[in-house]
C-alpha cells in the first residue's frame, strides 16, 4: 500500500483550491490532478486530452498484468510500483535506427511492437518520433499516453495521436516530458489501489 507524504497531501490542496476538476470523471480527474502535481503548471487543466472510458481500459489492463512499454529510460524510471519495458538502449536498437535512418525511441517501439504483442500500455515522455512510430503499427494498445515535449514534432505527433482513436491520454500543444508521461500512468497505478 502506498503511503502518502504530508507534504503531498497538503500539494494537493492547495492545488484543488487553484484548479476546478468538478467537470471531469474521476480517472480523468485523477490523472490531471498528478500531472499538475508532478509539472507545477496549472495549464495541463484545460490542455490535457482525457477519455474516461479509455483510462478505464488503461485501469483494466494493468490489473491484468499487461506490459508498459516506454519510450525512454527517464520515464520507465518515473513509474513507480511496476515493471516496464524500454528498448531504446538494446544493442538491436542501435544497429536497427542506424540502417533505417530513424531515431533509436522511434527504432525501439518498433522493436518493442516485434515482441511485446498487443494490449500493451505504451508510454511517450519524451520522443515525438517514437510516438509517430508508434502510430504507424499494428500493436492494439489498452492505452497510449502520449505526452512528448518539444518544438519539433511533440504538437503534431499528439495531435496525430488524438486523431487515430487510439485509447490515449495526451495534451496540446508543446509541454510535456518525462515526468508528466510517468505521471499520468502513475494516477492509474495509484488510483488501482484506493
Amino acid at each position: 500500500m502506498r503511503r502518502v507524504h504530508p507534504i503531498e497531501t497538503e500539494s494537493y490542496r492547495i492545488l484543488r483550491g487553484m484548479v476546478d476538476f468538478s467537470h471531469l470523471g474521476p480517472l480523468s480527474r485523477a490523472v490531471a490532478e498528478r500531472v499538475i502535481h508532478a509539472s507545477a503548471d496549472p495549464d495541463y487543466a484545460e490542455s490535457l486530452v482525457l477519455d474516461e472510458a479509455a483510462l478505464k481500459d488503461g485501469i483494466s489492463a494493468l490489473r491484468r498484468g499487461k506490459l508498459i512499454v516506454t519510450d525512454v529510460g527517464m520515464v520507465a524510471a518515473g513509474i513507480t510500483g511496476r515493471q516496464t519495458r524500454c528498448f531504446v538502449s538494446d544493442p538491436r536498437v542501435r544497429t536497427l535506427s542506424e540502417r533505417l535512418g530513424i531515431t533509436r525511441s522511434a527504432a525501439g517501439f518498433r522493436l518493442a511492437a516485434e515482441e511485446v504483442g498487443g494490449g500493451a500500455v505504451w508510454v511517450v515522455g519524451n520522443a515525438p518520433t517514437a510516438l509517430f512510430e508508434l502510430l504507424g503499427l499494428d500493436v492494439a494498445p489498452s492505452l497510449v499516453i502520449g505526452l512528448p515535449v518539444g518544438f519539433v514534432g511533440a504538437a503534431e505527433s499528439k495531435d496525430d495521436l488524438v486523431a487515430s482513436g487510439l485509447p490515449a491520454v495526451a495534451n496540446r500543444g508543446p509541454k510535456g516530458g518525462s515526468a508528466v508521461a510517468a505521471a499520468a500512468l502513475n494516477a492509474l497505478i495509484y488510483y488501482e489501489e484506493e
